[in-house]
């Protein structure tokens, strides 16, 4: 195994150190980041991606588009404001990466669900969001032939913030997710959770200049970059819309059909892993243990695997599971074919069900990917034979 957590058996780089990785590579849509403390926090990412055969032959032009909450204060702070605040500093259980974290000021929206419940959303509030490194104050434009034809490779690294990707007024179509194909599903607004990759083809008409946004779930504020024609003008675009955006949600991942799903089979074993917490008291849980004082999920090789997450909390839990890839069988109980991809979002009260192969033997964190969820708890570990 050479996934780079700090378990035993793969310790961090140490500063000055050099380590080598060989694996086999896959196509696709990838990015890599620090699981050490915070370090995601303090940009410690970049885009991975691993081009086809296809790819090569195909004449689209690429455009890698990254996404980052940023925070002037440190990923310290913003921490010990988020258990601090909401009383949990004390009782806080600390992740194993780095028992000595305590973390700063932040601050949580909230919207309504429809049924009277308020969902909460955005734990920090954060000073920009970048779009390659870059604000809308000054954007990245990036030039195109007239008439281009885009391939958008779509890339959320943001440790706490979730996104609507807006083409404005093209129409692209979804043609995979995580790195993995699906079956081609045309849209303009596309949700993007914490971790999750989407890759889109556009083409652009004529001369003009097409702005991407992604504009913060909950919020006004937004980020994004330029399609330019070469030649074409660009103008300053507001960095905040008139209206907040919705919640993240699954009507893009409903949709999702995976070109190469799973080979029928029924699951050899089910897990149901309830995920609860709230944010006061700060802390969040998987099966009510926090990390990593933990339970692992025990498999055998060769098993078909079925993880059915519930979600008990008021906040959306995007849940990826290390060293597989899996499929997306089931929304709130009704059975789907949908997606194979390695994060999926768990909205506030609904669940969410996905199947894998245990093809990959060894110890495996399954964690929501919002950095603040998984440090204060919300992760355990999938573990069967090949590594002790």
């Amino acid at each position: 195994m050479q996934d780079g957590f700090p378990w035993p058996q793969t310790p961090p780089i140490a500063a000055g150190e050099t380590r080598s990785y060989d694996y086999a590579p896959i196509a696709g849509t990838h990015w890599m980041h620090s699981h050490q403390g915070l370090q995601e926090q303090r940009l410690m990412t970049a885009p991975l991606i691993v081009h086809s055969a296809e790819d090569m032959r195909t004449d689209r032009q690429e455009v890698v588009l990254m996404l980052h909450d940023v925070s002037f204060r440190t990923p310290e702070e913003l921490l010990a404001g988020l258990t601090k605040r909401n009383g949990s500093q004390n009782a806080m259980p600390m992740s194993g990466m780095d028992n000595a974290m305590n973390m700063g000021s932040g601050s949580m929206g909230t919207m309504n669900m429809g049924s009277g419940m308020a969902m909460d959303l955005n734990d920090i509030e954060y000073d920009a969001f970048l779009a390659n490194d870059r604000t809308l104050d000054d954007p990245e434009v990036v030039r195109s032939e007239p008439g281009g034809r885009v391939k958008l490779r779509l890339i959320n690294g943001a440790s706490a913030t979730q996104f609507w990707i807006d083409l404005g007024a093209r129409s692209g179509t979804v043609v995979a997710v995580d790195g993995h194909p699906v079956r081609e599903a045309p849209a303009t607004r596309l949700p993007l959770a914490i971790a999750q990759r989407l890759d889109v083809l556009i083409d652009l008409p004529g001369n003009g200049a097409y702005p991407i946004f992604a504009q913060v779930e909950g919020k006004r504020s937004r980020t994004g970059i330029i399609l330019a024609a070469a030649g074409a003008r660009v103008s300053r675009l507001p960095a905040e819309t008139t209206e907040n955006a919705p919640p993240v949600d699954l009507s893009l991942e409903s949709r999702l059909e995976a070109v190469t799903p799973l080979a029928p089979r029924a699951p050899d074993v089910t897990h149901r892993v309830v995920l609860a917490g709230a944010m006061a008291p700060y802390v969040w849980s998987m099966n009510g243990e926090y990390w990593p004082n933990v339970t692992p999920l025990t498999i055998a090789s060769g098993q078909r695997v079925a993880i059915e997450m519930q979600n008990q909390t008021m906040m959306p839990h995007p849940m990826h599971l290390h060293g597989h890839t899996f499929q997306v069988v089931a929304i709130n109980g009704a059975r789907l074919a949908g997606a194979v991809r390695d994060t999926v979002l768990v909205p506030p009260m609904s669940s969410v069900t996905i199947a894998f192969d245990a093809d990959n033997p060894g110890r495996w964190p399954f964690h929501c990917h919002n950095l603040y969820h998984m440090v204060t708890g919300m992760m355990t570990e999938v573990r069967y034979p090949g590594i002790v």
